[in-house]
């Protein structure tokens, strides 16, 4: 803890209970002026909570909040802005019709004689961007920005309070690519250095090193630890955070059997994103598909699950040419598709796990007009236990589950259908360290049974650690293949680099 700077928030013994649950046990927090201090933990840890109590969204149970040295009670989100503190959420909260400026101050429109006046408003939105370094002209529509540009915008929004001191900034480069984290760190960066106090929740223990000043460890609704960045290792913040070792050693030799036969093959896949790609699977294999964001990856996944449309190209299954038009057709040959946007293609979140799991087989639950429902959560608690979905009852509905949860009923759904090839669009994004090693795990036993995967994910470790061998690709083109013996992130990102 810093005796030197000034604290601009400290949270002791903080309980909340929810039914039936301790959801945060006396769990203390300290933030000082000019940090970034990251905040960790596995899903379910409480780190969303501790920040929903901090914000006004939850009242707390017990403990005590001190903001800028005086004890507060935070009666909700509003009056959490009065006192300094603004939150960007990992699901960004625009208006996209509208324009740049609209948004940063909906709500606090400028009003000349009664009426709305755009050119004092877009004047403020530019002065307050170019304060904070942003090259977004406040005239532009939202909806037409990059997902990082809207990041910033979101940003923009939370320090267009003036009094705002302590920004949370909740998985804030999950959507983005390399290059637009950069930015987004040089961002972060300045306004640590303008004297904010930055609250930064991640998963992704690699960026904790290069942002963080100190990391504070959750587990269980509990405070585990708090380090400082540069004296500690992020194997030591991953066993904290998990309370065992996990190893995430890259893979040396692929574990393909030899002589196994090619399950897909697609031939000189074309559309408007996509130019000329062709590759093949082998029975057993992981295949991982790298390329930075915009170089086709999900286009070509999608073509292939006949979820877009293709201009041209062939796709064989077991050296047999297949006419994929549609997800069904697809399905029906065995290839299952895991959306890197779980929640609004791979879940219908209203529903309940058990219905959730019966969708690609709904066929199978129905006599007549009636649905089964007693066979359906037969089935889905079977897969409950197969692939360890953490969830009281198979009747849970899925949108209050964990991301990793989440993930193993979409993971479910496919697996009732018995597709032998599986599609992993960004497998593990959102998910915690420890949530990763499972779904890591689970593919690994899936291609034990002689299932294959095609695994498309923007992490190089994730890659280096489970491909077997891995294609790149390069705005719509394949631009390399390596085996797993001779990969390296250098070598990847070398092919992945644009080449104009």
């Amino acid at each position: 803890m810093s005796n030197q700077k000034e604290v601009l928030v400290r949270m002791t013994d903080i309980d909340k209970y929810f039914p039936g649950v301790h959801a945060l046990d006396k769990v203390s927090f300290e933030l000082c002026a000019g940090e970034v201090h990251a905040l960790v933990g596995e899903n379910g840890a409480g780190k969303s909570t501790l920040m929903k109590v901090l914000t006004g969204i939850y009242q707390k149970d017990g403990g005590t909040i001190e903001v800028m040295g005086q004890l507060v009670e935070v009666h909700d989100a509003g009056h959490a802005q009065k006192l300094g503190i603004s939150i960007v959420h990992q699901e960004l909260n625009l208006m996209k019709d509208l324009t740049v400026a609209e948004n940063i101050f909906i709500g606090r429109e400028s009003v000349k004689n009664g009426l709305l006046d755009k050119k004092a408003q877009n004047e403020r939105a530019e002065k307050l961007l170019n304060s904070l370094g942003i090259t977004i002209p406040a005239t532009a529509n939202v909806g037409r920005l990059t997902v990082a540009k809207q990041q910033m915008v979101e940003i923009a929004k939370a320090l267009s309070y003036e009094n705002t001191r302590v920004l949370i900034l909740d998985e804030p480069t999950a959507p983005l690519s390399d290059v637009e984290i950069e930015e987004l760190f040089k961002f972060v960066r300045n306004m640590r250095d303008r004297g904010v106090g930055i609250i930064y929740i991640s998963h992704r223990m690699g960026e904790l090193q290069e942002i963080s000043d100190r990391i504070t460890v959750m587990r269980d609704g509990q405070y585990v630890s708090t380090l400082i960045t540069r004296d500690t290792s992020m194997d030591e913040i991953i066993r904290l955070m998990v309370g065992r070792v996990i190893f995430e050693q890259p893979k040396t030799k692929s574990m393909v059997k030899p002589g196994a036969p090619v399950v897909l093959e697609v031939k000189n896949l074309k559309s408007r994103e996509v130019k000329d790609v062709s590759f093949h699977l082998y029975q057993g294999e992981i295949l991982g598909l790298s390329g930075l964001v915009g170089a086709g990856r999900t286009e070509v996944a999608r073509l292939i699950a006949g979820a877009d449309k293709r201009d041209s190209g062939e796709i064989y299954r077991d050296g047999k040419l297949v006419n994929i038009q549609t997800p069904a057709d697809a399905v029906e040959v065995g290839i299952g598709y895991l959306s890197e946007d779980r929640k609004r293609y791979g879940l219908c979140l209203g529903l309940t796990v058990a219905n959730n799991i019966a969708l690609t087989r709904l066929n199978n639950f129905i006599n007549g007009i009636v649905i089964n429902d007693r066979k359906i959560k037969g089935v889905a608690g079977e897969y409950k236990e197969k692939v360890d979905i953490r969830t009281p009852t198979v009747d849970t509905r899925v949108r209050t589950l964990s991301g990793g949860n989440q993930q193993k009923v979409v993971l479910s759904k496919w697996l009732v259908r018995d597709c032998d090839i599986l599609i992993f669009d960004e497998p593990t994004r959102g998910i915690d360290v420890g949530a990763k090693n499972e779904i890591y795990k689970l593919m690994h036993e899936l291609i034990d049974e002689g299932k294959s995967i095609i695994m498309i994910s923007s992490e190089m470790p994730e890659l280096l650690r489970m491909s077997d061998r891995i294609v790149v690709m390069c705005e719509g083109e394949k631009t390399g293949e390596l085996s797993i013996e001779e990969a390296t992130q250098e070598k990847i990102m070398a092919l992945a680099a644009p080449r104009k």
